[in-house]
Order: C-alpha cells, then structure tokens, then sequence
C-alpha cells in the first residue's frame, strides 16, 4: 500500500517533473548534435529588475543571460546546474524534501562540489529561473521555521499521511509551517482574519490570551523576516480563505521591511509569484503609535535613519501614503520601539486595548 502510495503523480507533480525533463532534454539534444549545451534563461541582475504595480512586486525583466559549456567560465556552473536539476528530479519523483544544507552536502555524492553553500544555494537559484519553478516545488526548503495557530483544520497530501487531518489549534506552542503544512489541503475554518506576527514572545502571549478566539483569527509567527514557505501559506490563506491578513512587527525600519516582504514580495524573489500577499496590512507597531501610545523607545541610530532614506526611495512603499506618512516620523521622532513595550501598560493590554484599534 505504501509502495502505491509513493508512485503516484498529482498533476502538479507531473507540472514540475515536465519542466525538469524539458531541460534535461534541451541539453541532451545538444550533445546529440555535437553542439555545446547552452541554456537561456532570464537575467537576475539588479538593471533586469523591475517593480511591476500591476502585479505589486518585483519582476524579471526581458533581459536574458546565456550559459554555455563552449565558454570554460560557464563550465562549472553549467555542470552545477545540471546536477541540481537531476537531485530536484529524483526529490519530486520519490516526494522526498531536502534542506538547502542537504543540498551542498548531498552533492558531493556525486563528486559534484561547491566551494561554499552560498554558491549552492545561488545554483538552485538559477534553476528556478531557468524553469520557473520555485526550489519548494522541487522538495527543497529552508532550515528556518516559522509557526501557525488556529482554528483551521487541515488534511494532509504527503506520502504516508495522505487524508489524516488537524486542527491548527491542536498543539499549544503552534504547529511548524514546513512543507507537509503548506502543501496541504485546508479543510475548514471559523476564522476571519491573519494574524502575522514578528516576535515568537508575542506569539505565545496571542495563544495564552485566546486571542485566536477574541478575534477570530488565525495566528501565523514569522520569526522575523518570514521564510518563503511562510509568506506563501500567507499567500495561500488570503487567497483560499478570503480573509484579510495583518502584519504586526516592531516599530522599527527593519519591522516595516519585514511587513512590506510579505505584501510586495522581495528583489531576490523576482523570478518567483505567489510569494506576496498584495492587500496584506501592516497595523503596526507604526512610528505614529509609539507617540500617541507614549511607549518605550529607543533612540534611531546611524544605519536606521540610513535604511528609512532607503525606504522613502523604494517604489514598493510609494503606493500606500500611509508608508510615506510613517517614515517621516521616524525621521522626526528618531525613535523605535519593539512590539513588546505595550507591556507597560499590563501583559494583556496589547490584546485587550491595542489589537481591537488595528484589526478593522
């Protein structure tokens, strides 16, 4: 049973395997011509990428770059790129998920090096350029994690679990958004809305205040800069579920990048959709709010006010006054304060006063 269970393709599994073998034929008639193996695929550097409004994120322009094995510099590389697409091959067919550290190590299996993991990394870079396809589709995730909790209940598509459902709500410290969670099937809900959050302490205090039933909310920790499995589970419930998500992050110009990743996506990530979540809301900790809510704050330092000038140029935050309005004041206020510094004014004022002001 379990043997059947392994063989059979979905159709997105078919999807991704087709593109896999469409390259590893492309390079094979190649050779079978006599002609060095060459691969075109669209250029990531920074002139080719471009802020598309319509799609509100970044996007790949229409320059391209050619690797060729007839160039010895593109040799390497080539072979590199090769590999990784036969390991992501073997990883969709079998529905066994590698880490990106497993990547690096896995290669040397098969005599193929890299000097450091970067490069590794960069390599499944280009091949989710070259097909189109994002490394999570091809089994292959990040180390980081990040958590979820609520009343959503969930059934579960991946080998040896195919069926078996939870409730998000079911483990108290939240259940990992990895790829068994983002790849499954959401069964039902009696939420209303997202709730992201930057800060795991925060986290924990929504579980314990009930803030999942207060709200009716479903709670999605992102530790931080939210890895891309997470921003598009993110993705995946407002798009699903149809209900808005909120963004809540320090008061701070790395908070509000944080916030704005999840809502227009990254530079890093152009070659890549559904990795957004467009009509997201970042509801604070805004730099207007550590003034009317007197918390407190921290004096701005020399890479801070740096970054927000950084920020007042980026197009991602032109579309919104409210972006605009809350750099300024960090400018004229040169202060930022963490999520945390509600708790001045008791554990649960953060639920109880401040979260009823944002979640409308």
């Amino acid at each position: 049973m379990e043997k059947k269970s392994k063989n059979v393709i979905n159709d997105k599994q078919a999807e991704i395997l087709s593109s896999l073998k469409k390259l590893g034929t492309q390079i094979y008639n190649q050779l079978d011509n006599g002609v060095f193996p060459t691969i075109n695929m669209p250029s990531r550097s920074t002139e080719n990428i471009k802020y598309d409004p319509n799609h509100r994120q970044y996007v790949l322009g229409k320059k391209t770059v050619t690797r060729s094995a007839r160039n010895i510099r593109h040799v390497k590389p080539f072979t590199q790129m090769a590999w990784a697409a036969l390991f992501s091959n073997e990883l969709t067919t079998h529905r066994k998920t590698s880490t990106l550290r497993d990547v690096y190590y896995s290669a040397q299996a098969y005599n193929m090096t890299f000097k450091n993991q970067q490069e590794s990394n960069n390599i499944i870079t280009d091949l989710e350029t070259a097909t189109g396809h994002a490394r999570e589709e091809f089994h292959i995730f990040p180390e980081e994690r990040s958590a979820v909790f609520g009343d959503l209940t969930i059934e579960y598509t991946v080998p040896g679990y195919e069926g078996k459902t939870l409730n998000l709500s079911a483990h108290p410290d939240g259940v990992l958004v990895g790829p068994a969670l983002t790849t499954s099937k959401f069964i039902d809900t009696s939420a209303d809305k997202v709730i992201a959050i930057e800060k795991g302490g925060l986290f924990t205090r929504f579980i314990e205040e009930k803030v999942h039933t207060k709200h009716k909310s479903i709670l999605v920790l992102t530790s931080g800069q939210a890895p891309r499995q997470t921003r598009y589970f993110l993705r995946r419930l407002s798009d699903e579920l149809k209900i808005p998500v909120y963004i809540f992050t320090d008061g701070d110009p790395w908070g509000m990048h944080i916030a704005m990743v999840i809502i227009s996506g990254s530079a890093n990530a152009a070659h890549l959709r559904n990795l957004n979540t467009p009509d997201a809301k970042w509801s604070g900790v805004w730099a207007s709010d550590i003034v009317k809510y007197k918390l407190p704050s921290d004096p701005l330092d020399e890479v801070d006010i740096k970054r927000l000038h950084e920020l007042q140029k980026d197009p991602r935050y032109q579309d919104d006054p409210l972006w605009q309005k809350e750099i300024k004041i960090f400018l004229k206020i040169k202060r930022k304060a963490e999520l945390e510094a509600y708790a001045r004014y008791g554990l649960t004022y953060i639920v109880d006063k401040y979260l009823p002001t944002k979640l409308v």
